[in-house]
């Protein structure tokens, strides 16, 4: 069925034009007639006081993490996974994956993130329950290469593959995760080179998060992680790689040169004390960045209007250029470019032809007047609660805050059982 969403104002091409009508039909947006009232057989919205803008897309994220968050705190990475996460995470299965991951989409969805990249475990789960939330998603299988079933693993993510590719009228898609160069031997890497490249099958990795990491890679191979995936040929095949904290010019410029997408973290990376990305300098040598929470659990909430606010603040404290990254930037980040981070050219923004992931952001508060530019509030002022509507592949999955395909009563009662299902091993012996 058609829907008429009328009378609000529309963010495209770095503007904002006021009192416009958006036509969607079926999963795409068709136009902006001028003329409503002569559109036939249409579901109408009522847009007035509000802000459309492309649906928000998290580039990196660990959703069933959602329930490891406030479990551990206030630790640097390497003692926060190995001493309190993997060990958790040990304790997993898929009934436990499935209402994490549920738990992460209805926050989602309520603050306007429409598509997400995720790597993890138990991954058909979380497959299912996107599919069942509505939302868009790619996703992968974690791998680590240095685990006895590593192997295992990246078959695993090959059936993932074969199953969930453009699953759910095309809103999954499925990469290869491998974890990270710390977790993933030279010689797994290049056995998920050759898988990626066998099934092009797009890559997701973690890389130069940390400066430990990097100082690590440089005293067992001689090279930064970037220039070491460089060596292996991972960078051959299509790749996103997540955080890229602690990165050379020499690793920009390969990165660049390969096309390689960043998924930029800013509020996992201060909260694990990771460090701040150069992302200006990025993006002035031609690398798509996009935006990500990473898990719950590093970040505390999967909030992309934070993340956006983030990435346009630090940066300009980061680099003492009030010009670093501006309001619209930051949203770019946040929907057109993240979209690309995806590998979608048809998604992130309000135009003709494009897929109707859409989001409406009540304008009411307070915090929204005056309204000299509602990009600079959107980005400096607009929270996740001022979200209203949220539409994926032009269907609802949320109208006037009330979540339409999550029973939110049931996700409140299984969350509560499957976490003390997964917290069971601290009470043993």
């Amino acid at each position: 069925m058609k829907k008429l969403i009328t009378n609000v104002a529309v963010y495209a091409d770095g503007k904002v034009s006021e009192g416009k009508n958006i036509l969607i039909d079926g999963k795409r947006i068709v136009s902006f007639p001028g003329h409503p009232e002569k559109i036939e057989d249409a579901e109408q919205i009522d847009g007035a006081g509000m802000l459309a803008l492309p649906g928000l897309v998290n580039t990196h994220t660990h959703v069933a993490m959602t329930l490891f968050r406030s479990y551990a705190d206030d630790l640097a990475l390497m003692d926060w996974l190995q001493n309190m996460i993997w060990p958790a995470e040990a304790h997993l299965d898929d009934d436990i994956v499935y209402w994490g991951s549920t738990l992460a989409f209805a926050e989602m969805i309520r603050g306007g993130t429409t598509a997400f990249c995720d790597m993890y475990m138990f991954m058909d789960s979380c497959a299912k329950a996107a599919e069942a939330a509505g939302i868009r998603g790619n996703i992968a299988r974690g791998l680590a290469g240095v685990t006895p079933n590593g192997m295992k693993s990246l078959e695993e993510n090959v059936e993932l593959f074969r199953k969930w590719n453009n699953a759910c009228d095309g809103r999954i898609r499925v990469m290869l995760g491998p974890h990270a160069p710390y977790t993933c031997p030279p010689d797994y890497l290049k056995k998920v080179r050759d898988t990626a490249e066998k099934y092009s099958i797009p890559i997701h990795i973690h890389l130069s998060e940390t400066k430990g990491e990097v100082d690590t890679c440089r005293e067992k191979f001689g090279v930064t992680p970037i220039a070491l995936m460089d060596q292996i040929g991972l960078f051959d095949c299509p790749t996103l790689a997540a955080h890229c904290v602690h990165v050379t010019d020499e690793d920009i410029e390969i990165m660049a040169k390969k096309h390689v997408c960043v998924a930029h973290n800013p509020g996992s990376n201060l909260k694990l004390a990771s460090g701040i990305a150069p992302v200006p300098k990025m993006q002035k040598a031609g690398i798509t960045v996009g935006l990500g929470t990473d898990g719950a659990s590093s970040n505390n909430k999967l909030d992309m209007f934070a993340e956006m606010r983030l990435a346009a603040l630090i940066h300009k404290a980061a680099t003492l250029d009030p010009f670093a990254v501006k309001a619209d930037d930051a949203l770019r980040m946040g929907t057109k470019d993240g979209a690309k981070c995806l590998g979608y050219d048809d998604l992130g923004e309000l135009k003709e032809g494009y897929l109707a992931d859409l989001i409406l952001v009540d304008r009411s508060e307070w915090h929204w007047k005056p309204r000299f530019n509602s990009i600079s509030l959107a980005v400096y002022a607009g929270n996740s609660m001022d979200v209203d509507t949220v539409m994926v592949n032009g269907e609802l999955l949320m109208r006037h805050k009330e979540l339409l395909t999550i029973d939110t009563e049931k996700l409140n009662y299984e969350v509560e059982r499957v976490t003390k299902k997964l917290y069971a091993f601290k009470h043993e012996n």
